[in-house]
């Protein structure tokens, strides 16, 4: 087995150990339609911060000295995740925002009781600036995919999934910077080899899937998105594209129409409101024909944090 794989693998049994008691083992929920076989949501939509992310920021906190301060980037998911993690554990965090953030996630984070700061007008700035920070002030920078702590982290849903089910034939996880499929899939390769892991990529933005055809971290166009969370390019140094190429067995590139056409499936069979991010891997399975006579498939529901106002006007 590649090295890398067993590798990530290991740290996120290690991982696990360390975050358990910071986080929530989610369910995992029988499908009202299985769709041609057994299909079972992984439910981290009901996460502590309604969003998987929690796991690896706390895989990082746990793992660094305790003296450490941490520093991070960003106006979603992952620092309303780090912010939470840092309160649970006792950590000082440092959380920079773009000046564009919106107000209630801005209070969010606020909440948690981390130093905050904003800087520059879209994301990509402020990261450049927590990344500035972290140089010149010895902090630990926690990036949201880019780190092996944190794939680790994202990798102990993997783990629950073995404990949850007997036999699991597909898993479908979407992908931005890859922290995620990367983290699952290096565990259930591990554990699981006959596991097939299908990566779901957006159209209108797939920096990933683009990079693992070139086999190098290629610039893409990034258009407006449902999946939103997983808009917007990878690190040049990224870790996840060779854990990625490793795991991936096939990716499956969603339009947006197939996105909204689960996001509303989700709505109306399965009484679920999720993010578009989540509904991206159902409409990779949905692509591909269901979960699939006699198997047993899995969907991961990335998270559940999404406009209200929108999604009610989207799924009616």
């Amino acid at each position: 087995m590649n090295a890398i794989v067993t590798a990530s693998a290991a740290r996120s049994v290690q991982a696990r150990r360390r975050i358990r008691t910071h986080i929530y083992e989610t369910p995992l929920i029988p499908a009202r339609n299985g769709h041609g076989g057994t299909l079972l949501f992984k439910a981290e939509n009901f996460q502590l911060t309604g969003s998987f992310k929690i796991r690896g920021a706390a895989s990082v906190m746990t793992a660094a000295a305790s003296d450490q301060p941490m520093i991070t980037a960003s106006s979603g998911n992952h620092g309303i995740g780090a912010a939470l993690a840092a309160q649970s554990l006792g950590r000082k965090l440092t959380v920079v925002l773009p000046e564009s953030v919106v107000p209630e996630k801005l209070a969010k984070i606020r909440s948690y009781g981390v130093e905050v700061v904003l800087h520059g007008a879209e994301t990509g700035l402020a990261e450049q600036h927590a990344q500035h920070l972290a140089r010149t002030t010895g902090a630990r920078y926690v990036s949201p995919y880019n780190d092996a702590d944190v794939i680790a982290g994202q990798g102990t849903i993997g783990l629950e999934l073995l404990d949850q089910a007997a036999q699991i034939d597909t898993v479908f996880i979407a992908m931005g910077g890859g922290g995620l499929v990367s983290g699952i899939g290096a565990v259930l390769k591990a554990f699981s080899p006959a596991t097939r892991i299908i990566g779901a990529a957006a159209e209108a933005s797939q920096a990933l899937a683009l990079s693992m055809a070139a086999g190098r971290v290629v610039d893409c166009s990034h258009d407006d998105t449902l999946a939103d969370a997983v808009a917007g390019g990878i690190d040049t140094d990224t870790l996840t594209l060779p854990l990625a190429t490793a795991v991936i067995d096939e990716v499956v590139t969603c339009s947006e129409a197939e996105i909204l056409a689960a996001l509303r499936l989700l709505a109306h069979e399965e009484h679920m409101l999720v993010e578009g991010a989540a509904a991206l891997a159902l409409a990779a399975c949905l692509k591909l024909g269901g979960a699939g006579a006699g198997k047993t498939s899995v969907v991961l529901l990335c998270g559940g944090n999404f406009d209200g106002a929108r999604l009610r006007a989207l799924v009616v």
